[in-house]
């Protein structure tokens, strides 16, 4: 399975839901340890495994963490957001040197390859990206963006929508997860999915 290595813990601390309030000192050591194990566990086990054997990898009660993380969503999303927010920089940087549907493409394949580092996230991505961590809100930025872009020169349909774009990375997850070297495949849905929304 394709992956990226787990982002070193001293990321963690930065996972935070936009807008959240400071937290005290011992609540944030308890989410910053949270978080930690989740990146440890999900990438080991997969994004189906328990929350209590997150809970004590951390060493916290169940409780601490589903009061920081009420569902599993949550704390995907929030161990996801450095992930997702390195995707959508890149995006933004390299754009402006392509035309828009192959920044487009390259946009759907790097976010198919960052949802399957967690083995069985793709059929919570679309509810993931709803949640409000710095990542997750920049990734549906960009995604928007880029599909906004390609409409606009009349290179992309106008019935597209993100939600649409999402689906789609979702059902290449699925498809590819288990792969040993899934890029020449995700690569090669995700032009044929561009091929059928693409105007010619």
């Amino acid at each position: 399975m394709w992956s990226y290595p787990p982002f070193s813990k001293h990321h963690q601390e930065k996972k935070e839901l936009a807008h959240e309030p400071p937290l005290r000192a011992d609540a944030q050591r308890n989410k910053t340890r949270i978080l930690a194990a989740a990146e440890e566990i999900f990438y080991e086990r997969g994004a189906g495994v328990s929350l209590e054997d997150v809970a004590k990898r951390a060493g916290v009660g169940i409780g601490t963490l589903y009061r920081r993380f009420p569902t599993r969503e949550a704390l995907l999303a929030a161990a996801y957001s450095d992930r997702f927010l390195a995707l959508s920089e890149a995006s933004r940087v390299r754009a402006p040197s392509l035309d828009p549907l192959d920044a487009l493409r390259l946009y759907l394949e790097e976010l198919v390859q960052y949802t399957n580092v967690y083995r069985g996230i793709a059929a919570s991505l679309g509810t993931v990206l709803q949640i409000g961590t710095p990542g997750c809100v920049a990734t549906r930025e960009e995604g928007t963006r880029l599909l906004q872009n390609g409409q606009a020169v009349g290179a992309v349909r106008s019935d597209i929508s993100f939600d649409d774009l999402v689906c789609i990375a979702t059902a290449i997850s699925l498809a590819t997860e288990q792969d040993s070297a899934p890029q020449p495949h995700i690569a090669h849905l995700v032009g044929l999915f561009l091929h059928g929304i693409a105007l010619r």
